[in-house]
């Protein structure tokens, strides 16, 4: 078995989700599954459950000593907006580091916020905009939420917490013959054959990859942003970006005016 090797492992919460992540990274590094130089996990409450764990108080949980988290006490977006700024910074001129995010199934869909904060200030000057979907994408659920964020399941059903979203579906016990990437990939196609001038898709898939933790590597986050820039500086652009596991997922049109 080869060690899965990280930089920073940014965990988004410590609460429930997140502390059952941090759980089974201290078990994947223990194994030898995986590797990094930092756990960090973001969470506006010192005394969330993985605050708890690291202060010995009651309600917490054993702190592995193969992978010891560092707790960062802050709001999720202003954590995003300083990291992601600067690990862009660093990419230009070093190379983006081996980092990872591990979402949390409750967030709100920070690694669009970030880019569309950055596309307002590349671009002061022109309306950069949350657009609405034209039309619904063929999945089985979808909602449309007030803040623009279109969330779509391929599921009907209540998954297990620590699906790993295996070939055999455990909840219809049968293959899953179903996966969001390319189903997004499917919309933006046909949204273009209706003469829609989208851009990408921007995918951030949530892929598993050790002990049930599903990640995404920060790269990906900064080759968004530069897939952007350089839609917008061709002219007026909408970007459809979508973080999504195979299941699950959030989608967001980001628009950029003349």
């Amino acid at each position: 078995m080869e060690t899965q090797r990280y930089g920073t492992i940014i965990v988004v919460g410590g609460g429930c989700y997140g502390s059952y992540y941090v759980r089974q990274l201290g078990r994947a590094a223990a194994a030898g599954a995986i590797a990094c130089k930092r756990l960090v996990v973001v969470d506006r409450d010192p005394e969330c459950r993985v605050g708890r764990s690291l202060s010995g108080a009651p309600g917490g949980d054993p702190v592995s000593d193969a992978l010891r988290p560092e707790l960062v006490v802050q709001e999720w977006a202003p954590f995003f907006a300083t990291y992601l700024d600067e690990a862009a910074t660093r990419a230009e001129g070093e190379g983006a580091p081996g980092d990872a995010i591990v979402p949390s199934p409750l967030m709100p869909h920070l690694m669009y916020e970030w880019l569309l904060a950055r596309a307002r200030t590349r671009w002061p000057g022109r309306l950069v905009e949350t657009r609405p979907l034209a039309n619904e994408p063929s999945v089985p659920w979808q909602r449309a939420a007030p803040d623009g964020t279109h969330y779509v399941s391929f599921a009907e059903w209540m998954c297990p917490i620590n699906c790993v979203e295996p070939p055999t579906c455990p909840v219809i016990r049968g293959p899953r013959t179903w996966s969001l990437p390319p189903a997004v990939r499917a919309y933006v196609a046909a949204e273009r054959g209706r003469g829609r001038n989208l851009v990408g898709p921007v995918i951030f898939h949530c892929r598993h990859r050790a002990y049930g933790v599903g990640m995404f590597d920060t790269s990906e986050v900064l080759a968004a942003d530069r897939l952007v820039a350089a839609a917008g500086a061709r002219g007026p652009a909408e970007v459809l970006v979508g973080t999504v596991s195979h299941c699950h997922g959030a989608l967001d049109m980001l628009g950029v005016g003349p």
